[in-house]
């Protein structure tokens, strides 16, 4: 498959959004009819656009997550005052500034932004487990959940070959009401390492891994979303899902139990 040029990357999301003035929408449509790789893009681009604004695909922010996000206000101006003043700010702070100055426009898109604004580059220090959590809002937020997107676990397996250093096991689960959606390639913890995306009805499932030597075998929530570890097959297993605790615990059982040992 032909990628799409980086370089070109912002012209390309401003044209689809009709944003470009005249000079750079005409430079943009001379660099389309030389690159495939764009042009397929821009058309996976509009697609995804159209297909956002069917009915019942968007909605309006519930009452639900505007509390989560409250609450997570809160937490972090507990934690400020029950904390020493340190140098610098967190991640986390920097997002809830962010969310402050937005706080009297009702739009969520506002907050996406934000967090991705926040998320797009890892601060140093954070721990594995928040890294994990980044990149799985980032690549809801990013449009980039997936670099190949199918349900056939053979398609993507072999697509992860000359992509990183080992072999992910990819496993079909959509019997069990978790199907596969594809694959990707991700950098946490500081290497490259696999990513597999299922869903479960409008849940999205991030299934990080990379080889380890480590035992471990672990279950936590940070901000919001549950994260499931354990190793196998010599490899380190994560789940990072917003999908409640005992779904995720399922998912991770057939998982486990489909996967090479």
């Amino acid at each position: 498959m032909i990628r799409p040029c980086a370089e070109w990357n912002l012209l390309l999301h401003g044209y689809a959004d009709g944003e470009l003035d005249a000079a750079n929408a005409l430079k943009f449509e001379q660099h389309l009819g030389s690159c495939g790789g764009c042009a397929a893009e821009l058309q996976r681009v509009m697609a995804l656009k159209q297909a956002i604004a069917q009915d019942q695909v968007s909605w309006p922010a519930s009452p639900a997550l505007k509390e989560r996000v409250a609450a997570a206000l809160r937490r972090e101006t507990s934690m400020r005052s029950a904390l020493p003043a340190v140098a610098g700010t967190s991640l986390l702070s920097r997002l809830f500034d962010h969310v402050r100055r937005w706080s009297l426009v009702p739009s969520m898109a506002i907050l996406a932004a934000g967090v991705f604004l926040m998320l797009a580059r890892p601060e140093t220090g954070m721990s594995l487990q928040d890294e994990l959590v980044a990149s799985h809002v980032r690549s809801l937020l990013a449009n980039h959940l997936t670099d190949v997107e199918t349900s056939d676990q053979h398609t993507v397996k072999p697509w992860f070959t000359g992509k990183i250093d080992f072999s992910p096991p990819v496993v079909d689960l959509a019997s069990r009401g978790f199907p596969l959606v594809g694959g990707r390639v991700d950098y946490v913890g500081g290497r490259v390492v696999a990513a597999l995306i299922y869903r479960r009805n409008g849940h999205v499932i991030n299934v990080f891994i990379w080889p380890s030597l480590t035992a471990s075998n672990a279950t936590m929530e940070r901000e919001g979303y549950n994260l499931v570890n354990w190793k196998q097959a010599e490899l380190s297993i994560w789940l990072v899902s917003d999908l409640n605790p005992v779904e995720l615990k399922e998912f991770k059982e057939d998982f486990a139990e489909t996967a090479p040992k």
